[in-house]
């Protein structure tokens, strides 16, 4: 499986300029967790997450200290350009799944744009991958099949069972049909697993 297979899009996006409060809304009107940050030219500049957003802009409430909190705070920051993230990690429409979920756990974020040369075609989820593995045996199945018809709409075919996103072909047409079947079925997002059994 791919970035492209399980990206979201079309990408919601945000400019340095915006305010903080602009970008709060936005986020939170598209259900999303980050935004890319894009410049004049459309090129990709930072990210903004909810995390970002949320440093500087709350205060101790004093009520909860035994004493008056004295003095004023900085200013909270008020544009995008001041608390998005500069160093972007990204990945391409081609990145395998697996890699893709190697860096969401080891860059701690929650999503990664996906690029195609310096455009932002995407974005990828955690709740994407998530939404993937939710997908129901059945259609699972429905799609392993269809894929499988496409491919030899003549035959040879297979008989397949999905369980618990676990596919399993069954039946033997030659080594070479079979080792196809079984890349074509490992392409059908939410399948995790491929078993053959002659």
């Amino acid at each position: 499986m791919l970035a492209r297979d399980v990206m979201t899009g079309p990408v919601i996006t945000l400019r340095p300029a915006h305010t903080v409060r602009w970008a709060v809304r936005v986020l939170l009107a598209n259900a999303v967790t980050a935004a890319p940050v894009l410049d004049d030219d459309g090129t990709l500049v930072g990210i903004v997450s909810e995390m970002d957003l949320l440093r500087g802009e709350f205060q101790p409430d004093p009520r909860t200290a035994m004493r008056p909190i004295l003095g004023h705070a900085a200013p909270p920051p008020l544009r995008v350009e001041e608390v998005m993230t500069r160093q972007v990690v990204t990945v391409t429409p081609t990145t395998d799944v697996a890699r893709l979920v190697e860096l969401l756990i080891a860059e701690r974020v929650k999503s990664l744009p996906v690029l195609e040369g310096e455009r932002v075609v995407g974005m990828v989820s955690r709740r994407d991958l998530i939404r993937m593995l939710a997908r129901s045996d059945e259609e699972l199945r429905a799609d392993v099949i269809a894929a499988l018809t496409e491919q030899y709409p003549l035959g040879p075919s297979w008989d397949v069972t999905v369980e618990d996103g676990v596919a399993t072909l069954s039946g033997h047409a030659d080594d070479r049909h079979d080792r196809i079947a079984d890349l074509l079925t490992r392409t059908v997002p939410g399948v995790t697993r491929v078993r053959h059994l002659p």
